[in-house]
């Protein structure tokens, strides 16, 4: 059984970090600088990150739900607003058009365009993936589809896996390439808790997947009579939408949505069963695994993502498993050694809303979506949603 922190031992509000500027109070944007920024967008006060100085700018705004961003070879940013729209960044710039808007997609609630990812060898075969909700025969399911991008229009669309179940807060979507180049994907629970634990539905999995759909030979349920129950890479899972590989182990971890609390971080292994229904929040069962980090008692922070932080400009923070928090308005730093959590971090808490997604930049800056526009709990305010970045304090 892996062991657990309470959450006496998270720290709140940047209370363990040390701001080392000094005369500095303010910056100001210059576009012309950095073209990443838009026009009159405001920059904050210098902060500190594990004793790294950084500035946050904003790169977009009057967004909806900015769920998935990805960073292509040429420096485009790719990104999704959950009502159907892909939308694409180029030298710093916003097209206006989006690159695709869904006709067939269901943004009911919580649903709707959510996952994206691009393949490992994108720069040479422009495949790009996306997961997203559609009204099937059923009712709520989620699709994964392929695109190939060419000079910034989509063609050769294929169904990669689809009739997924889903439900209005439970659709996971979170899709990524793995070090083993196959192609993961997050299912929820599709509010039918027991689906979880049925190894006939891909409710409440994790999915894994050849580039063009079919099934790795060596999944744990290969030899299973259907195709859908071979897909199946883990289970037991309610709804995690947080997806990254360690560097140096290659141990997939994920964040997961509990219920009331009960929000955890999991190392998620092959064949293995994470327990809901079963067990949730500290309980435990010998023939199913215990999360790494489990949030109790209430308020959840609500984990959207989970990224490790691999770039350069924020050495400190290499290895470390940074994830979105909507209600724990927040970004959440776990330093470990390998499966040991050294300590946690709460980051930009209560600053800037409900912060979903979480992504790595090229050059090491860290980009991150605020998702305001998430009914009930969220509260729009002017100019968001928003994408903003972290960036080092010049």
């Amino acid at each position: 059984m892996k062991s657990r922190l309470s959450p006496s031992s998270i720290c709140g509000a940047l209370g363990q970090i040390t701001v080392i500027v000094c005369g500095l109070s303010h910056f100001t944007t210059a576009c012309g600088q950095n073209a990443a920024l838009v026009p009159n967008a405001t920059v904050e006060s210098p902060q500190s990150v594990a004793a790294v100085p950084f500035r946050v700018e904003v790169v977009a705004r009057d967004l909806r739900v900015v769920w998935s961003i990805a960073f292509a070879p040429d420096g485009r940013m790719f990104f999704t607003e959950r009502a159907g729209r892909l939308r694409v960044m180029q030298n710093g710039k916003l097209r206006e058009e989006p690159l695709l808007s869904l006709p067939d997609v269901d943004a009911t609630g919580k649903l709707g365009l959510m996952g994206l990812a691009l393949h490992p060898q994108f720069a040479d075969n422009g495949w790009l993936y996306l997961a997203y909700s559609y009204r099937g025969d059923d009712g709520q399911r989620v699709r994964v589809v392929r695109y190939r991008e060419t000079n910034n229009n989509l063609s050769e669309r294929r169904v990669i896996i689809e009739n997924i179940p889903a439900a209005t807060n439970h659709a996971g979507c979170r899709i990524k390439f793995g070090p083993d180049a196959k192609l993961y994907i997050t299912t929820g629970d599709a509010d039918k808790p027991p689906l979880s634990q049925d190894l006939d539905s891909l409710a409440g999995k994790t999915l894994r997947l050849n580039e063009d759909g079919s099934v790795p030979e060596d999944n744990p349920f290969f030899h299973q009579p259907t195709r859908r129950v071979s897909a199946v890479w883990s289970y037991g899972h309610r709804n995690a939408q947080g997806l990254d590989w360690q560097p140096g182990t290659n141990l997939m971890f994920q964040s997961e949505h509990g219920p009331s609390g009960g929000d955890e971080v999991n190392i998620v292994e092959r064949g293995k069963n994470y327990g809901w229904p079963v067990v949730h929040h500290t309980q435990s069962h010998p023939r199913m695994q215990s999360p790494l980090l489990e949030y109790t008692p209430l308020p959840a922070i609500a984990p959207a993502s989970g990224m490790f932080y691999r770039g350069t400009a924020f050495p400190q923070l290499r290895g470390n498993f940074l994830v979105g928090c909507l209600r724990g308005e927040c970004i959440l730093r776990v330093r470990l050694d390998g499966r040991r959590v050294v300590s946690q971090e709460r980051l930009l808490e209560k600053q800037y809303g409900r912060i979903r997604e979480v992504a790595a930049a090229p050059d090491g800056s860290i980009y991150f979506s605020t998702s305001q526009h998430d009914p009930p709990e969220g509260r729009p305010r002017p100019g968001y949603d928003q994408i903003l970045r972290l960036v080092p304090a010049k």
